[in-house]
């Protein structure tokens, strides 16, 4: 006699990263779209604007064009599975996106803080597209604490 055996379906781990396109569908891993996205609208803004504080602005500067940098590798590399499912990288994952909602906080400060200081002069022009530019700033900022949250709760799973 032939013992049948059934099988469940095998489904990722909840608390795992995804890998390929799952990463585009997943929550709270499609965020990194969100934040490439305004990421890379703070650095276009900043860097097509004349720069009246050097040392404040170069500080948004650094700031979105490093996390930029990291979020377009991370993106690759979990499209690629090049993380291999190994549980360190949810540790990577919320590490990388709590120093990054930190670092995008202090940023978006100092991008207000420029902001105001530019308020008082007669650069219009000017002045709108930094406006933008600290609205976009604190979008990122929402979305990389959005997703630290999410990362550090996936994290505490395993």
């Amino acid at each position: 006699m032939a013992a049948t055996t059934t099988s469940a379906p095998v489904y990722e781990d909840a608390s795992a990263l995804p890998s390929g396109l799952a990463v585009l569908t997943t929550f709270p891993d499609f965020l990194m779209i969100t934040e490439f996205v305004f990421g890379g609208l703070v650095w276009i803004l900043v860097a097509s604007s004349q720069v009246p504080f050097p040392l404040l602005q170069g500080w948004v500067m650094f700031v979105s064009v490093t996390f930029f940098s990291f979020t377009t590798m991370l993106i690759f590399l979990y499209c690629i599975r090049g993380h291999g499912g190994k549980s360190i990288w949810t540790a990577v994952d919320a590490f990388y996106h709590c120093l990054a909602a930190f670092f995008y906080l202090s940023a978006a400060v100092l991008e207000s803080y420029a902001t105001i200081l530019l308020s008082y002069t007669n650069f219009y022009k000017l002045y709108q597209e930094n406006i933008a530019a600290v609205v976009f700033a604190y979008l990122a900022t929402l979305s990389y604490t959005i997703h630290a949250i999410f990362s550090l709760i996936r994290w505490k799973r395993l």
